[in-house]
C-alpha cells in the first residue's frame, strides 16, 4: 500500500471495529462457558457434573482466542490506551488470568485424577467464578474512569477497588450464569434442563437489576454521559435502546418458562448486546475514559496497516474454525457418550 493511500485512509474505525468484535466475541463465547462452570456448582450429582462439562469439552478452550487477539490489538492499534488501562487494573486482571489457568487445569485434572476429582470439581467452578468476577470489576474501572497525569496512569495499585467495580463485577456473574444456563437449555434434557431453566430466571433478575442501578449510577457519576443520554433530542433518539432491553428481559423470561430451547440462549444474547451498545454511546470516542479518545491513542498508520494486513488474514480463519468447531458438535450431550 503506497505511502499516499496510508496518509488518506483512517484505520481508526477499522480497528475500532476489529477491536470491539474480538470483546465482544470473547465476552459471549468464554462468556456463556465461564456461566456454565458456575452454575457447574449447583449441579446435584457426578452424572449431572459430567454432562455439564462434556457440554463445552470441544470449545471451551478455543474460545479464549478472542482475549489474546483483544489484548494484542489493544497494544498494538492503541498503545497509549494499554499502557495506561493495564497498570490501572493490574491486579484484577492477573487474579483474571490466574483463575483462567487454574480453571483450565482444574478441567483437565478432574477427567485424570479421580482421587481428587471433587477437588477438581469445586476448582473448576471457582475458578470460573473468580475469573468472571475480575473481569467485572476490570469493566466497572474502565467505565468509571481511570486518574491520569499526562499520559501515564497517575492512581495507585487499588483503585481497581471500588463500590461501583464490585457492582459490576457481582452484575457479571449474573450475566454469564444466564448465558451459562441457555448453553445448558440447548445441551440438555430433562432434569438438567428444568434446572437451569430455573436457575436462568434467577440470574435475569440479577442481570436486570445490575443493567438498571448502572444505568442510574453512571450518568450520576458523569455529567457528560448524563447529557448525553437525557438531554433532547438525544434522549429521543436513545430511547430505543432501554426499551429493547425490558422488552428483550420479558422475551427472555417468558422463554424460561416455556419449552423453547433456543430463545433463552438468543436473550441473553440480546441482554450482551444491548449492554454492550450502551456503552459504546456512552463512552463513544473515548478508550480512556475521559482522557484520550480513540484517534489520540492510536499508533502510526503504517503500524495499524502491517497490522491489518495480518490480522485480515488470520480473522477470517479465526471465525471459519470457531464456526466448525460449534458445528461439528451441535446437538444434545448426555454423561456417558458426549455428542449424538
Amino acid at each position: 500500500m503506497s505511502q499516499g493511500v496510508i496518509q488518506v485512509m483512517d484505520f481508526v474505525p477499522i480497528w475500532t471495529l476489529i477491536l470491539g468484535l474480538a470483546v465482544f466475541f470473547y465476552v459471549l463465547l468464554d462468556g456463556f462457558d465461564l456461566g456454565v462452570g458456575i452454575l457447574f456448582g449447583l449441579a446435584p450429582d457426578t452424572a449431572s457434573r459430567n454432562t455439564i462439562m462434556n457440554s463445552i469439552a470441544p470449545i471451551w478452550d478455543g474460545n479464549e482466542t478472542w482475549l489474546v487477539l483483544g489484548g494484542l490489538g489493544l497494544l498494538a492499534a492503541f498503545p497509549l490506551a494499554f499502557a495506561i488501562i493495564l497498570p490501572a487494573v493490574y491486579f484484577p486482571i492477573l487474579v483474571m488470568l490466574l483463575a483462567l489457568i487454574f480453571r483450565g487445569v482444574a478441567f483437565e485434572f478432574r477427567f485424570r485424577d479421580a482421587e481428587r476429582k471433587t477437588f477438581w470439581d469445586h476448582g473448576f467452578s471457582y475458578g470460573s467464578g473468580i475469573a468472571t468476577f475480575a473481569q467485572g470489576v476490570v469493566l466497572g474501572n474502565f467505565i468509571q474512569g481511570f486518574r491520569v497525569s499526562g499520559r501515564v496512569f497517575s492512581g495507585s495499585s487499588f483503585d481497581f477497588l471500588t463500590p461501583f467495580s464490585v457492582l459490576t463485577g457481582i452484575a457479571l456473574l449474573f450475566g454469564y450464569a444466564l448465558l451459562g444456563a441457555g448453553w445448558l437449555i440447548l445441551k440438555t434434557r430433562g432434569e438438567l434442563q428444568d434446572a437451569a431453566r430455573h436457575q436462568g430466571r434467577v440470574c435475569l433478575i440479577g442481570v436486570l437489576a445490575g443493567i438498571g442501578i448502572v444505568s442510574i449510577w453512571t450518568p450520576l457519576m458523569n455529567p457528560a454521559i448524563a447529557a448525553r443520554w437525557f438531554t433532547f433530542p438525544n434522549i429521543i433518539f436513545l430511547a430505543p435502546v432501554p426499551i429493547a432491553t425490558i422488552a428483550v428481559t420479558l422475551l427472555t423470561w417468558h422463554a424460561l418458562g416455556s419449552r423453547s430451547e433456543v430463545l433463552p440462549f438468543v436473550g441473553g444474547i440480546g441482554l450482551f448486546v444491548l449492554s454492550y451498545i450502551g456503552i459504546a454511546i456512552s463512552l463513544y470516542p473515548m478508550i480512556v475514559p475521559y482522557h484520550f479518545t480513540l484517534w489520540e491513542s492510536a499508533s502510526s498508520d503504517r503500524t495499524q496497516v502491517f497490522l491489518l494486513i495480518g490480522t485480515l488474514v488470520l480473522l477470517p480463519v479465526i471465525l471459519m474454525y470457531t464456526s466448525w468447531s460449534y458445528w461439528v458438535f451441535r446437538g444434545k450431550v448426555r454423561a456417558d457418550i458426549g455428542y449424538h
